[in-house]
């Protein structure tokens, strides 16, 4: 046998017997550059192809604050290096390591072709299409039920509802200030449960891109100061219905005690959608301020991709919206206020500094409530899924 008929069995072999290469797909199936493949364990992979038929691997979700890399572009640093430029907020990932300038890390795959097909090396089955939830059990998962329940009108499960479908943004902020004041006065007093909306309401006026086609400001001039703005604004509009989703979806959900989760866990996150409606409140009050309005610009949906990806997992919520998506927007907020600062905005400055105050507190929460839970150990063992 010649030597690539001879490469070309071992490379078979090595597929055959290591349990660890996933074949995805003959390679004419992959004409596009980025191709999102998803993996049973919830951390998908994106598949990227070059021209001349070169193909990487690396898991999917940005590390800095999970932005979609399978909508990102290719860019050639020459000497043969390519890498995958995030689209929210242009982060860059070597396709060869995964490593990025900015010294963040992203996990990378071997890719081989044999044969016309192509094979991942991961432990985890791989599909082009999204892997449905099973049926069972398991530590921090839903079980999927076909039943939705109807929540009692005047319960906090039927207000997060209520707002969820609200798609005006200022009625959202304005009906989440109220469920607040009547939470904490005890006018509510009934959690109950309830089958949130898959995505929430939006005005149809506004004009929604893909996450890489929106230009944020880097604040040096005016415009550039009310597109940063904005785009704080879409994400704290974002923020206030992940905070009534958490609620009403795992509001049903039993411990192993056959506890529900305490009281405290829907207050605290109560008062988290309140920070972000003023969050909301303020940023937009500024942006009309400096003579523009919410909704000027096209925005993206980009962050509810988290909410769907942990709709039956209550500690992977709490571990990638709060732990993760917040404390790092707390690492890039000193950049962000110097550049206002710079411009001598002391207004947004101002507001700034309010929204990085009350973040602190999300995050904490989030690693309150991932802690209790993990304390129970195997603690979550019923649920009756609220489906999308």
């Amino acid at each position: 046998m010649d030597c690539f008929e001879e490469d070309l069995v071992n490379a078979l072999r090595e597929i055959v017997n290591g349990s660890n290469w996933q074949c995805v797909g003959t390679a004419s199936n992959f004409k596009s550059q980025c191709t999102k493949i998803y993996s049973e364990d919830g951390e998908h992979i994106v598949l990227v192809h070059t021209n001349n038929d070169r193909y990487w691997a690396m898991d999917s979700s940005c590390p800095h604050e999970g932005g979609p890399l399978d909508l990102g572009d290719i860019e050639d640093l020459g000497n043969g290096k390519l890498t995958l430029i995030c689209p929210w907020h242009h982060f860059d990932f070597c396709l060869d390591t995964g490593e990025s300038s900015t010294g963040l890390q992203n996990q990378v795959y071997e890719v081989r072709v044999v044969q016309g097909n192509i094979y991942i090396n991961t432990q985890n089955a791989l599909s082009l299409c999204p892997i449905p939830e099973n049926d069972m059990v398991s530590f921090g998962r839903l079980l999927p039920d076909d039943v939705k329940s109807t929540p009692p009108e005047d319960s906090l499960c039927f207000w997060a509802t209520k707002i969820l479908l609200t798609p005006d943004p200022n009625e959202k902020v304005a009906l989440t200030q109220e469920v607040l004041q009547r939470w904490n006065s005890g006018k509510i007093t009934d959690v109950g449960q309830a089958s949130p909306p898959a995505q929430p309401s939006r005005k149809g006026s506004l004009t929604v891109l893909e996450p890489g086609k929106i230009k944020r400001g880097k604040g040096g001039t005016l415009a550039s100061r009310i597109a940063l703005l904005h785009s704080l604004a879409n994400i704290e509009q974002w923020a206030i219905d992940l905070s009534w989703d958490i609620i009403a979806r795992f509001s049903s959900l039993t411990l192993s005690s056959g506890e529900p989760l305490p009281r405290q866990f829907f207050s605290d996150f109560v008062k988290v959608a309140g920070d972000e409606a003023k969050h909301y409140h303020l940023l937009e009050k500024r942006i009309t301020e400096l003579g523009s309005f919410f909704g000027a610009l096209p925005v993206h949906n980009g962050l509810w991709q988290s909410a769907t990806d942990t709709s039956h997992d209550l500690l992977a919520r709490l571990a990638i919206v709060h732990m993760v998506h917040e404390a790092r927007g707390l690492d890039v907020h000193p950049q962000t206020l110097s550049r206002f600062a710079a411009q001598g905005d002391e207004s947004s400055v101002q507001v700034l500094e309010v929204i990085y105050s009350d973040e602190i507190t999300h995050v904490a929460a989030g690693l309150k409530w991932f802690t209790y839970i993990c304390s129970k150990k195997l603690g979550i063992v019923c649920q009756r899924s609220m489906n999308w």
